[in-house]
């Protein structure tokens, strides 16, 4: 059996982040989003995968080649325009002879997750298995009707909360019989201009085929849509992968709870971290600082002295000056932040932070979330970003600004003064 992974999309919902990188690379933890997916795939038994790409595709294959690191057989099929899970999926025909493992590739959910479709599967052999989750929002998502517990009755798109049958979600793992390649051929496109692959589903519902699901617990899933989403996904990470401290940690320094300080890390004296918590290799932190928990320092990141960073993904190549507060923040690569930078995650009033998404004003429904930062960001000393706003890349922003409003990349600011200048009687 192989194992088909979609990983064309752009996730513009998660710029700037994705700007500079697909988002099938953003690291969680130790390790991209795509390689939680392949690790699944890899504990079900399946060791030759199909990866579906498109927007920067030449990353995604410079990053996994051909999958000999990770024990694994990958080709790489281009999906060239992005219509569709159904048309990402019809795609890889010429490659698939018999049933087939398909998995969204920007989500999390446990490693056992996919042997447990797989071996659903093959026990039942029905035309298609799926995983379902409980979920709050269904108006985002797949919402699956049942019969029989565990049989599927429809799948219906994106219904209101009030309309939808059940909060059962298609969890976007699924083994798929080769019969959906012609069902495919015959849907047509959405309201939304897409070929979806649950419409060829509810296609072989109609003939009266038997479409099996699996309900995975909502702890053990993660789909990420939003920056906030990558907080939480980050979080969901750093609980379940394995610590270790193998990197110079000086006399005075204090790791509290389950911390990774990887090799050529070093943990200056004062500095206390409390995981879960990941510093990566090449990173230098302290003297005096306090990593919170849930927080990922990438490579070759510097955090100087006297700084508080909170429940953050800073990425590689980062510099944090000294006196800086990181709070519920995404910071890109090679990022500069100069002494004193603070980025605010906690509205005056208490309530919920906005976040501009697509050109829509979004209520992350949290009540703490700071700033997202592109790659090559630079902030001067005193520079303050206000919670929910988000810089492009390679934005400069100069000492004492505030940040109100999001900033598009390659975008320079600076605050002017009016100086009057006296001369002193003496």
């Amino acid at each position: 059996m192989k194992a088909v992974i979609l990983a064309a999309g752009e996730g513009v919902r998660l710029q700037p982040i994705t700007s500079t990188r697909p988002k099938h690379l953003i690291k969680l933890g130790s390790k991209p989003i795509l390689e939680y997916c392949l690790d699944s795939v890899k504990a079900a038994g399946v060791d030759e995968v199909i990866v579906v790409v498109h927007y920067m595709a030449d990353k995604i294959r410079q990053y996994f080649g051909d999958g000999s690191k990770l024990d694994l057989k990958i080709e790489y099929v281009e999906q060239t325009a992005i219509v569709g899970t159904g048309n990402a999926v019809a795609v890889v025909e010429p490659f698939v002879k018999d049933d087939f493992v398909l998995v969204y590739g920007d989500l999390l959910f446990a490693t056992g997750t996919v042997k447990r479709i797989v071996d659903l599967h093959n026990k039942e052999k029905p035309a298609a298995s799926l995983a379902v989750v409980p979920v709050e929002k269904t108006e985002n998502y797949g919402i699956v009707e049942l019969e029989n517990e565990r049989q599927v009755k429809r799948i219906i798109e994106k219904p209101l909360r009030e309309e939808a049958p059940t909060s059962l979600a298609n969890a976007g793992v699924y083994v798929l019989s080769t019969e959906i390649f012609e069902k495919i051929r015959g849907i047509s496109a959405s309201s939304r201009g897409e070929w979806e692959i649950t419409d060829a589903l509810s296609m072989l519902l109609d003939e009266g085929k038997t479409i099996l699901t699996a309900k995975l617990s909502r702890d053990d899933w993660i789909d990420i849509g939003t920056p906030w989403d990558l907080l939480e996904a980050n979080r969901w990470a750093l609980q379940r992968m394995r610590h270790s401290v193998k990197g110079i940690v000086e006399n005075g320094a204090h790791l509290i709870g389950p911390v990774t300080v990887t090799e050529s890390a070093r943990i200056r004296s004062g500095a206390y971290i409390e995981g879960p918590a990941l510093i990566d290799e090449e990173s230098d932190i302290g003297p005096n600082c306090y990593i919170r928990p849930f927080t990922t320092v990438g490579k070759k990141v510097h955090i100087g002295n006297a700084c508080e960073i909170k429940n953050s993904i800073i990425m590689d190549g980062t510099h944090i000056g000294h006196l800086t507060y990181v709070g519920d923040s995404i910071l890109g690569e090679k990022c500069n932040l100069g002494a004193g930078t603070i980025t605010a995650n906690y509205r005056l009033d208490a309530g919920n932070i906005k976040m501009m998404v697509k050109d829509k004003v979004v209520d992350s429904e949290r009540r703490k979330l700071g700033a997202v930062l592109g790659d090559n960001v630079k902030a001067g000393i005193n520079a303050l970003f206000m919670p929910g706003v988000k810089v492009g890349a390679n934005s400069w922003v100069g000492p004492s600004v505030m940040v109100e409003r999001d900033l598009p990349a390659n975008t320079c600011i600076l605050l002017k003064q009016n100086l009057e200048k006296r001369e002193l009687k003496t």
